[in-house]
């Protein structure tokens, strides 16, 4: 049996509580299967091609640790996924990315900013949090008839962040009809977590799933996201997939 190989885009850190975490919370969410193996990817390392880099990663995670030492690395990484069928997950810093580059392909907005690299930008989509979410800990809703709900199976949880930006909320509502839609929402309504139709798995947190990691229990985003890499290791086509995700 071959193995499920899981990039890791993003630039490690051992003192990110993240980073330690992701590693284990992969093999936690791995429901008594090998393992995936995973491979740190520093940005500084993707090159023009990045498919080449990422032409045998069976999943992609983009994962906390904003900025990054390398912007369009990172976004022509979560655009590979995105196009390639690749199961992607981002969280955190990989949430933000996720939305960057989304919001310029699906949205046809030109160059969105990121207030943390672009401080001056005029009504940034990544902007400062109202209230910063470092080491805070705070409930999300997930949006009933998601697919996100359905991988919970409840309709709620309390996530850990680590963030300091977020989704400027005057761009929330680009997500109220597809294909890139909301998943779940914090108690004041602000996004937290979004989806993106007609993709075998494409999520993205603004929280840090991984955490769970720390109590020794699988969370069960990163469980599905393990199984997607899995199913995309065994040679499923993208309409198959596709299929499969619509009949759930």
């Amino acid at each position: 049996m071959s193995v499920v190989r899981i990039a890791l885009i993003g630039d490690y850190n051992p003192e990110s509580k993240a980073h330690v975490a992701i590693p284990s919370a992969l093999s936690l969410a791995s429901a008594g299967e090998p393992p995936p193996v995973s491979q740190w990817i520093h940005t500084s390392t993707l090159s023009a091609d990045v498919a080449r880099d990422l032409e045998a990663f069976h999943g992609i995670w983009c994962v906390p640790g904003s900025p990054y030492a390398n912007t369009a690395g990172v976004l022509a990484a979560i655009r590979f996924a995105r196009t390639t069928g690749r199961p992607f997950l981002g969280t955190c810093g990989g949430f933000q990315h996720a939305m960057l580059e989304c919001a310029e392909a699906l949205w046809k907005l030109d160059a969105p900013a990121h207030a943390e690299t672009d401080p001056d930008a005029l009504n940034p989509l990544i902007a400062p949090l109202t209230c910063s979410l470092v080491e805070q800990h705070g409930t999300i809703h997930v949006v009933s008839g998601s697919r996100l709900a359905a991988i919970y199976g409840r309709p709620g949880a309390v996530e850990g962040y680590h963030c300091r930006y977020g989704l400027n909320p005057m761009y929330a509502d680009r997500l109220s009809d597809g294909p890139l839609r909301v998943s779940a929402r914090d108690d004041t309504g602000d996004v937290r977590a979004v989806e993106l139709d007609g993709h075998p798995f494409f999520f993205a947190t603004l929280y840090q799933p991984e955490r769970s990691a720390f109590e020794g229990s699988a969370h069960p985003l990163i469980a599905a996201f393990v199984a997607a890499a899995r199913q995309r290791r065994g040679g499923h086509s993208l309409r198959d997939l596709v299929a499969e995700s619509d009949s759930e």
